[in-house]
């Protein structure tokens, strides 16, 4: 019998569209379920897939004794205990850790006093000033201490100066606390932005209450502000010693000539200037490694997550008021200028000079050698010349790819319903605790035992896909916050319209985050145009990067070529951030 249904009366709200019907488009369901289910586990799977591809070689060819791509081998333990007894890397613990605490004090010293004079006193020029003293974090650090040898060193030009005219050298270069200030001077900029940050965005309530009960500038220093830097002073100072402890450019270029061996440098001769490389010895020493700097980002997470007690940013207003130290500012104001005339201005100004001349003393006028020479030779000998250009190419690609699937994956982890959106978060952030050596080390291995991985080998994909995934916090830090500012009521709005997932954030969401995406190219194009760590495992005769070439150029002695080799690369980053700046101040003025 079949069943008679009345019509809805004429006055019955009308239900929800379905897809077709009244504009609301239609999409094909992939097994069953939504287009943006496909979305969520392509890019989980992928993140977690390109983190976890160098970590589980290094961890499992530490515990085998033949290398993870021959046939045959067992597990075993020994490669660990020949590690601190055959190959003395106790030794070498024990200098990496003085070397990064001696990195990590110096750093501090230098970089709290200046957060405070910018930021809380009567500085002259005080904005121009802080541009300036953030401007090495565009530099490598390997570019900056090569600029220091040339000044600094036992040939250098200041040290030649002083040994003619004063008859001795106050420093050695070559030494541990040598080599740890030069490390500080390039991660002094670090430790700045985070104190001076801190201080920017801090109520100064308690400075005018002191001010009123008769404390001086240097008592509401001592008392008020030095205490509130707490915070951001550790978390500073654990980031730089986890880089210190990673860092590869001054141990390779000072410490191994004076015969000082640390982590990454042990890593280095263990794994490329050894004629017969012990895989299951590397495999140990870079597992203890990386056990050691996840230890240190894991103790960062928690200061940061304790240190909302020490807020002092309020919702009412406070405007800062500056204090004044009379006489004293010239002091501080001598003290900022010799780090950036010293540290910084005189070894770029003298590695740019010594590009253009045939050597560089105070003993003969620098005009009176002048040459292209040096830049001849780069241009003339294809290998200098394709350094360059790969390193360029892999910039400029790998920071497109990187800020794409940056921004995906803060897309999927902070704006969708993805089960595993906390998981994925912490997938994109991890290769920050893990050191460009070890990636380069754990690809290396990955390549060649995973299927078809000599086709990738050696090349550049091969360096872009390292360099990507060292980058890939980078790109997830500068495209999160401003997914955080957009609210989720244009999200609400465009699914009530009958939109899904992936219409909303392709229509809606990544229109807005372009200048966030603008500003995650130039942050991955300057760390990748200067990365070269990872390329010491994985780059082929053709695919060698400007830090590589750099390198291999000053182990022959070629000084004036590993110059004009910085010196190019200054000046393609120069341009590419101001290209990005000039971008990204047209997408604010037409925002």
């Amino acid at each position: 019998m079949a069943i008679q249904t009345s019509p809805a009366p004429p006055d019955a709200p009308p239900g929800p569209p379905r897809a077709g019907e009244l504009g609301v488009p239609g999409y094909r369901r992939f097994l069953g379920a939504g287009r943006e289910v496909l979305i969520h586990y392509l890019t989980f799977l992928v993140t977690v897939a390109l983190v976890l591809a160098p970590v589980l070689p290094i961890l499992a060819q530490s515990v085998r004794d033949q290398p993870l791509y021959a046939a045959g081998g067992v597990f075993t333990l020994e490669n660990y205990g020949r590690l601190f007894t055959e190959a003395g890397f106790g030794g070498i613990v024990l200098d990496t850790l003085l070397f990064a605490l001696l990195t990590t004090v110096f750093a501090l010293a230098i970089a709290v006093p200046m957060a405070i004079l910018l930021t809380r006193t009567r500085f002259p020029g005080a904005r121009l000033v802080e541009q300036l003293v953030r401007w090495p974090i565009y530099i490598s650090p390997l570019v900056l201490a090569f600029g220091w040898i040339v000044v600094y060193g036992p040939a250098g030009f200041v040290s030649t100066a002083l040994r003619a005219y004063g008859g001795f050298v106050p420093w050695d270069l070559y030494t541990l606390h040598g080599m740890a200030f030069v490390e500080a001077v390039a991660q002094v900029p670090v430790a700045f932005l985070f104190c001076a940050n801190a201080l920017a965005s801090s109520d100064t309530s308690l400075e005018s209450a002191a001010r009123t009960v008769g404390a001086g500038p240097a008592r509401i220093l001592r008392s008020i502000v030095v205490p509130m830097l707490r915070p951001p002073m550790l978390y500073a100072g654990l980031l730089i010693f986890g880089t210190a402890v990673e860092t590869l450019s001054v141990p390779l270029i000072l410490g191994e000539p004076a015969g000082i061996t640390l982590f990454s440098s042990f890593l280095y001769d263990e794994g490329i200037n050894s004629i017969n490389p012990d895989y299951g010895l590397l495999g140990a020493a870079s597992t203890l490694i990386l056990l050691a700097t996840i230890g240190l980002v894991v103790l960062q997470t928690r200061l940061l997550a304790q240190a909302q007690r020490f807020v002092s940013v309020r919702g009412k207003a406070n405007r800062s008021q500056l204090l004044d130290l009379g006489r004293w500012r010239w002091l501080g104001f001598a003290f900022v200028g010799t780090y950036l005339a010293f540290g910084v201005l005189l070894p770029m100004t003298a590695l740019i000079l010594r590009a253009f001349t045939t050597l560089l003393t105070p003993l003969v006028n620098p005009l009176s050698l002048l040459t292209l020479d040096n830049f001849e030779l780069i241009f003339s000998y294809r290998p200098y010349t394709e350094s360059i250009l790969n390193s360029i190419t892999v910039a400029l690609i790998g920071s497109v790819a990187v800020t794409v699937v940056g921004t995906c994956v803060v897309l999927v982890a902070r704006r969708s319903d993805f089960r595993f959106a906390r998981l994925l978060e912490t997938a994109a952030l991890a290769p920050h605790a893990i050191p460009g050596l070890i990636i380069g080390i754990g690809f290396f291995w990955a390549f060649a035992w995973a299927p078809g991985g000599d086709l990738v080998r050696g090349t550049l994909l091969a360096l872009i896909i390292a360099f990507g995934v060292r980058a890939l916090p980078s790109a997830f830090g500068a495209v999160s916050p401003s997914v955080l500012q957009i609210g989720r009521e244009l999200d609400n709005a465009a699914r009530v319209a009958g939109a899904d997932w992936w219409r909303t954030v392709s229509r809606v969401l990544l229109r807005l985050l372009v200048p966030a995406m603008l500003a995650s190219f130039l942050l991955i194009w300057t760390q990748m145009i200067r990365e070269y760590a990872p390329a010491m495992f994985l780059a082929g005769t053709e695919s060698q990067v400007i830090g590589t070439t750099a390198i291999d150029l000053w182990t022959q002695g070629e000084t004036g070529s590993v110059a004009a080799l910085a010196t190019i690369q200054i000046a393609v980053t120069a341009v590419v951030a101001g290209l990005a700046g000039i971008l990204l101040k047209g997408r604010r003025t037409h925002a």
